[in-house]
């Protein structure tokens, strides 16, 4: 027992099982999220520095997550980003992250997932822990953001007009 603690608490050994642990548990919340975003089709999983996901659709078939759709992708990638555990993988005193813009990804997703994405994102808007930006051309998820800028440009300058429902 006393050599697995000496060989852990080694500088270099201890950092990895730190940062492993922390990844798991960024991991573990955002597959989380990925099973409510795909519709129960995905889970998430880091194994040995490599991104998987479970699809629960082809028999638990474990896979890359390159495999993935471009939606499918920008699902992935929006439930590590939404994860709450981001904010604790940051360095002690770094600024937290208390926002969210994104841009991009809208365009590649079926209408059922991009209902499945919006109230997502209204269900976290309406937790008040986080306050998330959408940058969309996306006429269907503009509806649905409660306070929106539209900005608009003619051939001298732009102009920034703010919108609330």
């Amino acid at each position: 027992m006393a050599k697995v603690l000496a060989d852990l608490m080694r500088s270099d050994a201890f950092q990895r099982w730190l940062v492993s642990s922390a990844v798991d548990t960024l991991v573990a919340e955002a597959s989380a999220l990925l099973l409510d975003l795909s519709g129960g089709q995905f889970d998430l999983e880091y194994v040995k520095g490599v991104f998987h996901v479970i699809d629960h659709n082809e028999a638990d078939a474990r896979r890359p997550v390159k495999t993935l759709s471009g939606g499918e992708t920008f699902q992935a990638s929006l439930a590590l980003a939404l994860s709450s555990q981001m904010g604790a993988l940051a360095a002690a005193g770094a600024a937290k992250l208390d926002s969210i813009f994104l841009d991009a990804g809208f365009g590649t997703l079926d209408e059922e997932t991009l209902d499945t994405v919006a109230s997502t994102l209204e269900n976290l808007a309406a937790s008040g822990s986080r306050m998330v930006g959408v940058i969309t051309h996306v006429g269907a998820l503009a509806e649905r953001v409660p306070v929106r800028f539209r900005v608009t440009r003619d051939a001298t300058s732009s102009r920034i007009v703010r919108e609330a429902l």
